[in-house]
């Protein structure tokens, strides 16, 4: 294939093309910065496209694999950008402090409903909660593995029905 009938083939693509940026960018100005940069691509590697292959197929191929290096990029630099009006807030955050309130009464409610188990679910309970296995805690307790596993559950059972007011959590 001559290059004025690739280019001009390459070109008629730019229609589909640009619907495709859009989807991908969800931004008119990024979708045809992307349709430039594919259609350069194209055009600079114009002899690995194989005569008879697909060129709509071959050009989507191009455009997809620059979203994603581009996505990957900005996802490895950790760019932020900000659209808003109010830049000036960006550099403030420095002069923020941070209100830890709200997460120790939480901790304080856990805390208290931790205690409002009976000895035998929270000793097996804590134990467990700070890195025991339930065979060893069954050795050190001197009771059956079944009846650890069993407390556990009905430990952790009656926290959830306990704090339930901070959410349904995963099981009912």
């Amino acid at each position: 294939m001559k290059q004025n009938e690739f280019n001009e083939k390459v070109s008629e693509e730019s229609r589909p093309l640009t619907g495709f940026a859009l989807k991908l960018t969800h931004n008119m100005d990024d979708a045809e910065d992307l349709l430039q940069e594919t259609m350069l691509k194209a055009f600079s590697n114009k002899e690995k496209f194989r005569e008879g292959t697909n060129l709509k197929g071959w050009l989507f191929t191009i455009m997809k694999n620059i979203f994603i290096n581009k996505y990957r990029r900005a996802m490895k630099s950790k760019i932020f950008n900000d659209d808003t009006d109010n830049q000036f807030y960006i550099n403030s955050a420095s002069n923020t402090t941070s209100n830890d309130g709200e997460g120790a009464l939480v901790m304080k409610d856990i805390n208290n409903a931790i205690e409002k188990l009976s000895d035998n679910l929270r000793t097996p309970f804590m134990m467990s909660y700070t890195g025991y296995k339930y065979e060893e805690i069954a050795d050190s307790l001197k009771i059956p593995l079944g009846t650890v596993k069993v407390r556990i559950h009905n430990a952790r059972k009656e926290l959830m029905k306990n704090l339930s007011s901070y959410g349904s959590g995963r099981r009912k």
